[in-house]
């Protein structure tokens, strides 16, 4: 059976060009669209961030209704290809049940965020724990906690998860207690190593001295004395404040002739009779 196209595309060519019309001029909507609404949501950030938003409540926004805008474009652009959008709107409601069935993970992720907005337990840029996770956090999406680690990793929480479990906020209050233990042989002694640490604490210009701080001995271990040392800094000098400490307490230590030990064991032998 020979098939003339001429004789179709002649008895059809203006329903051809008109559909094909339409197509491009969707496909060309669509692409400008979805840039413009990309491009919108670029300047509506920009600008909540010259009025001080916040930057949780702002991200927030911005990842809803970019999603709600681009649905929307969608729709309007099957209307225009000539697909009757209220019948589509009549099956996704009648869908919307097994749908929502389906969905029922991801809604109860989008009630969380609204709850994590609402209830505040912790803000973009705070330092935190959360499902056994630990970073700083980076963005509170419609659906998911983004969270970056000390070692730049990313870390995406679904929203339901951080609601349902124990949050740990280390940034919360502005500043933070550094705890560090230090151990001393037990010839070493102790008056003397406190001072030497007591000096090299006062000396840090990380730490706030207005808090005060703690030196005592903590245990006393197999082959050392411990001594707890409790300091208070700012969030953001936490590990500086820890690593500095540490190294000044060991130059300090070397310096006074104090000995850390390291785990040992005595063995005594008797010769038997």
């Amino acid at each position: 059976m020979n098939i003339n196209f001429s004789e179709y595309w002649d008895k059809y060519e203006s329903i051809f060009l008109q559909v094909g019309f339409k197509v491009l001029a969707g496909l060309f909507i669509l692409i400008v669209g979805f840039w413009l609404i990309n491009w919108l949501a670029r300047k509506a950030g920009d600008l909540m961030n010259k009025r001080d938003v916040d930057q949780s409540v702002g991200g927030f926004l911005m990842s809803f209704v970019g999603v709600g805008l681009k649905i929307l474009l969608i729709l309007s652009i099957a209307g225009m290809l000539g697909v009757q959008t209220t019948s589509f709107i009549a099956i996704l409601s009648a869908l919307s049940l097994a749908v929502g069935l389906a969905l029922q993970g991801n809604l109860g992720h989008f009630a969380s965020g609204i709850l994590l907005l609402t209830f505040r337990p912790f803000e973009v840029g705070d330092y935190v724990t959360v499902d056994g996770y630990t970073g700083t956090v980076k963005e509170i999406q419609v659906f998911n906690t983004i969270l970056t680690t000390l070692d730049n990793r990313l870390i995406i929480l679904p929203n339901g998860k951080v609601m349902g479990n124990a949050i740990e906020n280390m940034t919360a209050q502005g500043v933070r207690r550094v705890d560090m233990t230090f151990g001393i042989a037990y010839t070493a002694d102790i008056d003397h190593a406190r001072k030497v640490v007591s000096e090299v604490v006062e000396a840090t210009p990380m730490i706030d001295l207005t808090l005060g701080y703690d030196i005592f001995v903590k245990k006393l271990n197999d082959s050392s004395v411990d001594f707890a040392v409790r300091v208070w800094t700012e969030n953001a000098n936490y590990w500086p404040a820890f690593f500095y400490i540490t190294e000044q307490v060991k130059k300090a230590f070397d310096k006074a002739s104090i000995g850390i030990p390291y785990p040992q064991m005595d063995v005594h032998m008797h010769q038997a009779n």
